[in-house]
């Protein structure tokens, strides 16, 4: 490569850098916008209505909240379930609610005031997870008597179930186009299925822990894994191959969620923290705090503009992502999605973090679900601090990291015009050289030629 060429490389990455900084310090951080307590228990799982205008919380204290969002709507509370609650989700539609128990039973709810649901059980050990297929039409289910089943919605028919686990089964999740499934056991293995065929296509083994999550990718590609090894793995489906893995918590990790563009993914651990990744960089991007006691669920909204959370202190927060604008988003992952990117090398080191403490707080008692009040009035000394407001001890690594790395290329790009400067003087004065020489050969032909008249 030549030296001009090598300088508009190098200035092409200090454009894309710079640029990067200018993204970071115009970026807002994440914001709590909501707190909810009711529980009497820890919170299992949450998850948002797509019309955006409910969350829906499961708890070890038997009971289904669903939170209103708007602050003069109370919330409602769900008793039917004998047990823990160890799964909710709402259906594609919003106009149902599936939760599944440690009473061996799968509830279907309406999220209305009145609360209807139908029961149907499920396995014959405790149903740990439930999840709907992108139409709607279908669920899967996953047990401690080590199955996976699929049921219809309509009727809850049963439909074929998926048995080679050899330990519980934590999770079982559609694909986005609903042709797999992957579940994750404490085998220690994540198993993807063909729903079709009914067969296992592809065990991944690389976890030290057990697995306690996974889910795919909005592209179908690829899917991330949380597990009691304090590890975040995310593996490509079709190459069969381990493409990142993140060791960024001090705990176990409990549940993950993507954001809907696939450039993110939230994770949440028993180390009271929840982490947004990026995807696109291999690296994490903000450290959340504000439960207090382990994070045990997670989950975005499904178009991304924010994000709930539950965990052991009982309360469940909805958090503003304050991510780039939904277009800006869908159009970088066309221009970059990694996921699509065949050649993505195995496994992506991770940069310094950039630490974000978005709120460590105490928070205000109440039994029973309120109306939504501003976080600030209920607790005058809950304090947000952005990323450019660290504590003393949270230095901002990621932005030291970047200027240090501009100051080198700058010197690099110095360094290329100096030289780039003497070749050019070599070049004219080789030139002056050449044109010389052609001057005096053109004189000695010229002498020749008379020469030879001459005689």
């Amino acid at each position: 490569m030549s030296c001009r060429s090598r300088l508009a490389t190098l200035n092409e990455k200090l454009t894309t850098l710079e640029r990067r900084i200018e993204y970071i310090e115009a970026r807002d951080d994440p914001s709590l916008e909501r707190h909810f307590k009711g529980h009497r228990d820890t919170i299992t799982s949450v998850d948002f209505n797509p019309n955006r205008k409910q969350v829906a919380s499961g708890s070890m204290d038997s009971c289904l909240m669903i939170w209103n969002m708007k602050p003069q709507m109370r919330a409602y509370r769900f008793v039917g379930h004998k047990d823990a609650i160890l799964s909710v989700e709402f259906s594609p539609s919003g106009h149902l609610i599936a939760s599944a128990s440690r009473d061996k039973t799968v509830r279907l709810w309406v999220p209305s005031v009145k609360g209807e649901s139908t029961t149907f059980k499920a396995h014959t050990g405790t149903v740990r997870s439930v999840s709907f297929s992108g139409d709607g039409q279908s669920l899967v289910t996953a047990s401690d008597d080590k199955t996976v089943k699929v049921w219809t919605v309509h009727r809850q028919k049963f439909l074929f179930s998926l048995n080679q686990h050899i330990n519980w089964v934590r999770c079982a999740r559609f694909s986005p186009d609903g042709r797999l499934i992957v579940s994750a056991s404490d085998d220690k293995t994540i198993k993807v299925w063909d729903k079709t065929s009914r067969e296992c296509i592809h065990s991944f083994c690389e976890h030290g822990g057990f697995v306690n999550y996974v889910d795919f990718h909005p592209s179908g590609t690829c899917v991330a894994a949380a597990a009691t090894d304090n590890t975040v793995k995310v593996w490509d489906v079709r190459m069969n191959k381990l493409i990142q893995h993140y060791q960024v918590h001090s705990g176990v990790v409990n549940a993950l969620s993507f954001h809907p563009s696939g450039n993110y993914l939230l994770t949440s651990s028993n180390d009271s923290t929840l982490k947004i990744l990026d995807l696109l960089e291999g690296r994490l991007l903000y450290t959340l705090h504000g439960h207090q006691g382990a994070v045990t669920c997670a989950r975005f909204s499904r178009d991304g503009d924010f994000f709930a959370s539950g965990g052991s202190d009982e309360q469940v927060m909805v958090w503003k992502t304050n991510f780039d604008s939904d277009t800006d988003m869908i159009q970088q992952k066309k221009r970059r999605s990694f996921i699509n990117d065949p050649d993505l090398e195995s496994t992506r080191q991770l940069r310094e973090p950039h630490q974000s403490i978005v709120g460590e707080q105490q928070f205000f008692e109440s039994s029973e679900p309120d109306p939504y009040t501003p976080v600030e009035e209920r607790n005058p000394n809950l304090k947000l601090y952005p990323a450019e407001q660290q504590k003393p001890h949270a230095e901002p690594a990621n932005l030291h990291n970047v200027a240090k790395t501009l100051e080198h290329i700058v010197g690099q790009l110095d360094v290329l015009t100096q030289t780039v400067a003497i070749l050019e003087q070599r070049l004219s004065l080789t030139e002056d050289k050449v044109r010389e020489c052609a001057s005096k050969q053109r004189v000695t032909f010229s002498l020749e030629d008379s020469g030879s008249h001459r005689s």
